[in-house]
């Protein structure tokens, strides 16, 4: 039974990774929070698997959390707010999708040089997913830096929150539960005020160019 569950942890973690890969290769913004949202989803799979397999039942009403925060209500916003601002895709990204794969890859390679040490020390079921959830964020943080429009920059955030939880997850199997609510509360808060900004760039430079905040000088 713990092979199996270990197997499966593993699935879901790659899963997520791949997820954070297909990000960088799309430049539709549909597309982009339909792969958030699955990557979501995966990530809620393997918090009710971890909380099975350690006997944590407050990672049930995490995954639950999971599911209806960033499976349900965080899309539904997104595809709102790319609607109200009428921006459909990536037009400039700063780097193009085979430089942002090839980059992305040598993120990986490095998250596992860098957790190796770690790794080696932990005995916990979901050790082998240290160096993915570093490399998750890291890419999620490297979608933040090379695209130019402000819901793409939300995306990146959340999939770095992603891999932030994923980490969480693979050390210590989740923090206490007011901890985590008060987290998801943050980034709901986050997501709204992010969207909010975005819609008054589109408004006021008719573009979401954050680039465009270059131009603004004292």
């Amino acid at each position: 039974m713990t092979e199996i569950m270990m197997n499966s942890l593993n699935i879901l973690a790659v899963g997520i990774l791949l997820a954070s890969l297909m990000a960088m290769t799309t430049p539709r913004m549909g597309q982009l929070i339909r792969i958030f949202t699955l990557q979501s989803l995966m990530l809620a799979g393997m918090a009710a698997l971890v909380g099975y397999q350690t006997g944590s039942e407050h990672l049930y009403i995490i995954a639950s959390i999971i599911v209806l925060l960033k499976v349900f209500i965080i899309p539904r916003f997104l595809n709102y707010s790319i609607e109200r601002i009428k921006v459909k895709r990536e037009l400039e990204p700063l780097l193009g999708i085979p430089g942002s794969l090839l980059l992305s890859a040598a993120i990986v390679v490095l998250a596992y040089f860098v957790t190796e040490p770690v790794i080696s020390l932990t005995e916990v079921i979901t050790r082998n997913c240290l160096a993915i959830s570093l490399a998750v964020t890291l890419i999620g943080l490297l979608l933040m830096i090379t695209r130019r429009k402000a819901m793409t920059e939300v995306i990146g955030l959340l999939m770095m929150e992603n891999g932030l939880f994923l980490a969480v997850i693979s050390t210590s199997h989740g923090m206490p539960l007011i901890v985590e609510m008060g987290i998801f509360f943050d980034v709901l808060v986050a997501v709204i005020i992010m969207g909010m900004f975005a819609f008054r760039i589109n408004e006021t430079f008719e573009t979401s160019d954050t680039s465009i905040l270059k131009r603004l000088r004292y």
